[in-house]
């Protein structure tokens, strides 16, 4: 039977949080009473669990991560900059979503409150925003990383969402695109307003007047994507380019334009956003806006351990850039 503290602190005849004080070093304890529950220490085998002295420390060398689902397509890159950084650190890392709305809310909570890690990562916690706040008003430290427009009051690793946009609108106006079909994503997110915003700037900066029936909404998803294209196509409206809002509903407007006859890049040009794997494997490859989730991961990690050695966190997000990459489907 393993030996417990508890069995330590009945035969050194002291309490448990004493037989802890040795452990760690922490607190008076004078040096016969010491010696004595080493003694005993010695004598029964016991083996302290590193979780236990990191408790009696508060200092777990754990790190939570937060994510809204494990099946967002660029989920998995963010997790391994992240997961690069922590085990580099020797950190071990607990992973959480938020399936189930507030009863993984409930869950993770506890967890806090059992102080099972140091410092948490989360990645878009969407609705959770406000529930992550409070954690971290009552001292929890925190990075979010991706706050996809949201402007959280703590510090967070953020990509440029508006200059991405801009980017894509360069690239379609400088290649003699002029009628964009725009498939954005669910308005509430900020980084759709703000890649809208950089997109329809570039077209003003062009003398270019976007016509509102030209920017259709989805919701982030490949079919969702497929369905906004064919109906702007049934509904006769005249577009020679697709800016989609992600690579999963630019995607799907490249299924909707192959069934509709549309050829691209020949007729229709197709940008995305994200430049996620899936976007080198359809055919023809995707042009896309690359966000640097990996990095993202990474930055976030290593902002969060700096502040658990010592080092304040900058509440200003730390802003990385996106870059465009140029492929057949929106060729240069």
């Amino acid at each position: 039977m393993r030996v417990t503290i508890a069995d330590v602190a009945r035969t050194a005849a002291v309490s448990k949080t004493t037989v802890s004080r040795v452990l760690n070093g922490k607190g008076e304890v004078d040096s016969g009473t010491a010696d004595r529950v080493r003694t005993v220490i010695a004598e029964l085998g016991y083996v302290p669990s590193s979780r236990a002295v990191g408790l009696a420390r508060g200092d777990s060398r754990t790190l939570a991560i937060l994510v809204p689902s494990l099946t967002w397509p660029w989920v998995s890159e963010m997790l391994q900059g992240v997961a690069d950084v922590v085990e580099a650190a020797g950190y071990g890392l607990l992973l959480f979503t938020c399936n189930r709305g507030e009863a993984s809310m409930a869950q993770f909570t506890g967890q806090v409150s059992a102080r099972a890690f140091d410092g948490l990562l989360a990645i878009v916690p969407g609705d959770t925003l406000p529930a992550i706040e409070a954690l971290h008003r009552q001292g929890l430290p925190l990075v979010l990383i991706d706050d996809q427009g949201q402007r959280p009051t703590f510090p967070a690793v953020a990509t440029t969402n508006t200059a991405g946009g801009a980017a894509a609108a360069r690239h379609l106006m400088e290649t003699g695109r002029r009628t964009p079909l725009v498939v954005a994503g669910p308005r509430h997110f900020g980084c759709v307003s703000d890649r809208l915003t950089g997109f329809s700037e570039v077209m003003r900066e062009y003398g270019v007047r976007h016509d509102p029936a030209l920017i259709v909404d989805s919701e982030f998803t490949l079919p969702s994507g497929q369905t906004a294209v064919e109906r702007a196509l049934a509904s006769g409206r005249r577009f020679d380019s697709v800016f989609a809002l992600n690579d999963q509903t630019a995607v799907g407007a490249l299924r909707a334009l192959r069934a509709a006859g549309r050829r691209v890049p020949e007729d229709v040009a197709v940008v995305g956003f994200d430049d996620l794997p899936l976007a080198v494997s359809v055919d023809p490859p995707l042009t896309t806006v690359r966000q640097p989730m990996h990095a993202m991961g990474e930055t976030a990690a290593r902002m969060l351990l700096r502040h658990l050695g010592g080092a304040p966190l900058d509440p200003d997000p730390v802003v990385l850039p996106t870059e465009l990459v140029v492929r057949a489907s929106a060729p240069g």
